[in-house]
């Protein structure tokens, strides 16, 4: 059978797309933009709308899936995105316990996975995994050492009770305990509840010096104001993950005066002017909330944006190694974000090594305080 001149364009033609699309970057990205970390995933969602979609000449591809906060969603969020669409890496998830579900499907189908959680794992489960959160052990000791110069000698602990919650049970081990501070009692809940009544009750009850709420965007306003309704009048530190409108809108008056650990980017305006990420981090945020709304940026929001710059750095070198499809393309990723070194993002500044998948150092941490309802820089590390 004979193909006419112009049939036989056509069909090169096809040939030639199907090779360019193939040569495309896919990132896969599983978020939870519904459920109780929606306060995280919208924004994330959000920042990753914005990032160039070229890097090194390639396209990039954004598949995005909502995981609905559920562990067994992202999970088949990862195996689509893995078997059906062929990514090259992996993004998300937005909590821990979805970002866990994630890393399995990472490790099973040898994909690189920038987790937009501050997930731990043994040292086997690792290898193609990383972060652009802070690691919980950074901010625990921030937390530690504000304690230790106030005086604080007893602590009260009421977290999530799930994976998140125990990595900082974990973290604040060490630091508490050279601090000679007292952790107990340690209550937990979960995210869904309506009401942690009865843990409020121990925490009150123990009259401890502090107490730190583990939790994440509106879930965790739900013990700030059963403690001061309760009339509580220590001193009460959250995480990083609370820094956001959402927990702001739930807790209201209730959240004054709470401190917490958090990235530079949160209060970019209030940091020093020769911080490596201020640069970086005004200009997001300007065009983040001239996108989205005044004050909407959120911390969130700039995990994202910093899965997108480890991926710009390292994907120059991911191309030697093998073109976008292919698995010495992700072999190739995998390696050059392994040897991240100095790559500047909004919460501070990374160098991934074999032993840290995390990156970040002490210049991804700051202490806020609210005041006025705003968030207010009292310590710069």
């Amino acid at each position: 059978m004979k193909l006419n001149p112009l049939a036989l364009a056509c069909a090169v033609g096809l040939a030639l797309s199907a090779q360019a699309a193939m040569a495309d970057i896919n990132v896969g990205v599983s978020l939870s933009t519904t459920g109780p970390g929606a306060a995280l995933g919208i924004p994330e969602k959000n920042a990753l709308a914005m990032m160039p979609t070229e890097i090194a000449g390639e396209k990039i591809n954004y598949i995005v899936l909502d995981d609905a906060t559920d562990p067994t969603a992202a999970t088949k969020n990862a195996r689509k995105l893995t078997s059906e669409d062929k990514v090259d890496v992996l993004v998300g998830s937005s909590v821990t316990p979805t970002s866990l579900a994630v890393t399995e499907v990472a490790f099973e189908t040898k994909t690189p996975q920038i987790a937009l959680a501050p997930i731990n794992l043994p040292a086997d489960k690792n290898t193609w995994v990383f972060r652009t959160p802070q690691h919980n052990d950074v901010m625990a000791s921030a937390l530690a050492e504000h304690m230790k110069a106030k005086g604080i000698k007893t602590l009260g602990f009421i977290g999530f009770s799930d994976a998140y919650g125990e990595d900082w049970l974990t973290a604040l081990k060490k630091p508490l305990e050279e601090a000679g501070i007292k952790l107990d009692p340690i209550e937990r809940y979960n995210r869904t509840d309506t009401s942690v009544t009865g843990q409020i009750l121990k925490l009150t009850s123990a009259k401890t010096d502090a107490v730190l709420v583990v939790g994440s965007g509106s879930p965790a306003a739900l013990p700030q104001l059963g403690l001061i309704e309760r009339g509580y009048k220590g001193q009460i530190y959250q995480t990083h993950a609370a820094a956001s409108p959402a927990f702001m809108k739930v807790a209201q008056k209730a959240a004054e005066n709470v401190i917490m650990p958090i990235g530079p980017v949160v209060v970019v305006d209030q940091i020093p002017d020769d911080h490596p990420s201020k640069k970086a981090g005004q200009e997001l945020t300007k065009q983040y909330n001239e996108k989205y709304g005044e004050k909407s940026f959120t911390s969130f929001a700039g995990h994202a944006n910093d899965a997108f710059r480890l991926l710009e750095a390292a994907v120059p070198t991911a191309l030697k190694a093998g073109k976008p499809g292919t698995p010495e393309f992700r072999q190739g990723l995998r390696d050059a974000l392994e040897a991240t070194k100095d790559v500047v993002g909004v919460h501070g500044v990374y160098t991934m090594t074999p032993e840290n998948h995390f990156g970040l150092d002490n210049r991804g941490r700051v202490l806020i305080q609210v005041q006025g309802g705003e968030f207010k820089l009292i310590q710069a590390q």
